[in-house]
């Protein structure tokens, strides 16, 4: 877990939602990141990769292992938070299901702002993975942000950790001061 101090506004929290090593989703997160700091907004990044192997403990439905509270608290302490998910089989990773249900139910996603970025190397760019997410994340009573960005055929788009399509980036900046002014309204 990285945090990134800034100027003003909300806590959002960047959720690389994917514990594959090396992967897009973490290189994208990364680009993200940067593009909030850029707009001034506070976040840290949230890296499924970095999960304590002890939460895969089936013990851990009953009582979560205290290296997974910050994990946790990440969540609770954040204004917003943006999911940045691959596309594995037509849906999303289930270790991002998993980490869902592991978080505290209802208060993780209770009118919490939540915004979607999707990648994928198929056309799609996850777009079903972003779709079963809002689902999920919809029964949760989070706040949806509708502006989402899906990132087709992300090895020839993502190059060097640099998005290489000038219209993409936009969207990219578009949605992060978007959600950030969102989640600022709802914050207030």
């Amino acid at each position: 877990m990285s945090t990134r101090s800034s100027f003003i506004g909300p806590m959002i929290t960047l959720l690389s939602a994917t514990n594959r090593p090396g992967s897009n989703t973490r290189l994208l997160t990364t680009l993200i990141e940067r593009l909030y700091t850029q707009a001034g907004v506070t976040c840290q990044v949230l890296d499924l990769a970095d999960l304590p192997p002890e939460i895969f403990n089936p013990a851990s439905y009953a009582e979560k292992p205290a290296a997974f509270a910050p994990f946790a608290e990440a969540i609770l302490a954040s204004d917003g938070v943006v999911i940045v998910t691959p596309e594995y089989n037509g849906s999303f990773p289930g270790v991002l299901k998993y980490f869902i249900d592991m978080l505290p139910f209802p208060a993780s996603f209770e009118n919490r702002p939540v915004c979607f970025v999707g990648l994928a190397a198929g056309m799609w760019g996850a777009l079903r993975s972003v779709e079963q997410l809002q689902h999920i994340l919809g029964y949760r009573n989070a706040h949806l942000y509708p502006n989402r960005v899906f990132i087709p055929g992300v090895g020839q788009v993502l190059k060097d950790g640099e998005i290489q399509d000038a219209d993409l980036l936009a969207r990219l900046q578009k949605q992060a001061t978007g959600f950030a002014a969102f989640v600022q309204r709802l914050k207030a």
